[in-house]
Parts: structure tokens; C-alpha cells; sequence
């Protein structure tokens, strides 16, 4: 395991037709495609991302590899290295009640031309697969729109549970928790 703070090279992960790989600077435009699509936001940020936004957050991406040696994957098809999402940790100090605390925040946000593919699940466990080996500590948590059924049932299928209802920036929301399986 990698220390926090300590330089991490970001993993590149594969499965049967995906390609997960940190984030550079020319994965911006595809990502601030996606961040920007009402498809894809409605149930996340509930507004489409600016470009100034979206280009904070990839660099916050960056970040947290080499800050936490955990992070965001983008996930390319693994055939023709088209950009699909992006998929990964993150702890983004969320003033909210009941806290995190710096647990590792399972994420995932997918281009509207994949949805109902599986490709969300299938991302969502190879990066879990990694964290089980790489990352301290005996969970780690998502956090969504409690309507939004799609993403709960991934996170279901993947191993989360219930865990509290909480409020973000005043909007309700899901937090559910997933136990490091035993070894």
C-alpha cells in the first residue's frame, strides 16, 4: 500500500472491454463534454458543468493521485480508446452531516451513449478490486441523489449498502457503505 502523500503513479486497470488510466490535460475536452450533457448531471451536480469547472475538477482529479495515491480513472473502450466516463475515489472534505471523515468516496459519472451497457458496473468493480488491495482502511462510501435508481442499483450490485440519509449543499442524499470483503 501507498502512503498518503506520497507520489502514486496512477494504475492503469483493464477489464473484458474497458481501459481506466489517470487523467491528462488532453482528456479535458471529452470530460467537459460529458460534465456539460443535462443527461449525465441531472441526478449529480443538477446544473451542467462550466468549462472553468470541469477543468477544476480534472485538475482535481490530478490530484488526488498525488496527493492521496487514490483518484479518478478516466474509462476508454478498450478496442477503440473512446473516452466513456470516469470512474474512481475521492475525498472531497464534504461539509456534511453524518461526515465522511476521509473515507475513500466511490464515484462514477458515464457518457449517455454507454448508459444501460453494464459498463458502469463492470468499471465500479475493477476499481474496487483495486482499492480492496491498495487502500487503508475497511471501507468506502458513495453518495448520491436518493431518486436516482440507476445509480443505486449499480452501487447495490457492486456490494454497497444503506448506510444514512444525509443533506448535501440542501438536497437529500443517499449515503451508502461498502465492508472491504475479508481476506
Amino acid at each position: 500500500m501507498t502512503k498518503a502523500g506520497q507520489f502514486s503513479p496512477v494504475p492503469v486497470l483493464e477489464t473484458e472491454r474497458l481501459r481506466m488510466r489517470g487523467h491528462g490535460v488532453q482528456d479535458f475536452e471529452a470530460s467537459a463534454r460529458m460534465w456539460a450533457d443535462e443527461r449525465v448531471v441531472r441526478f449529480i451536480t443538477r446544473k451542467p458543468s462550466s468549462k472553468s469547472e470541469s477543468w477544476s475538477r480534472l485538475l482535481r482529479y490530478i490530484g488526488h493521485w498525488q496527493a492521496l495515491s487514490f483518484g479518478y480513472w478516466v474509462v476508454e473502450d478498450r478496442r477503440t480508446g473512446a473516452f466513456l466516463g470516469e470512474v474512481g475515489f475521492g475525498d472531497f472534505k464534504r461539509d456534511m452531516v453524518p461526515p465522511l471523515n476521509g473515507i475513500p468516496e466511490a464515484g462514477w459519472a458515464l457518457v449517455p451513449e454507454v448508459h444501460g451497457r453494464g459498463i458502469a458496473t463492470e468499471a465500479v468493480t475493477a476499481a474496487l478490486q483495486w482499492a480492496d488491495r491498495n487502500l487503508a482502511g475497511s471501507h468506502t462510501v458513495c453518495l448520491f441523489d436518493p431518486e436516482h435508481k440507476v445509480s443505486r442499483r449499480v452501487a447495490e450490485k457492486v456490494g454497497f449498502v444503506r448506510k444514512a440519509d444525509a443533506v448535501y449543499m440542501g438536497n437529500p442524499t443517499l449515503i451508502m457503505e461498502r465492508a472491504k470483503p475479508s481476506s
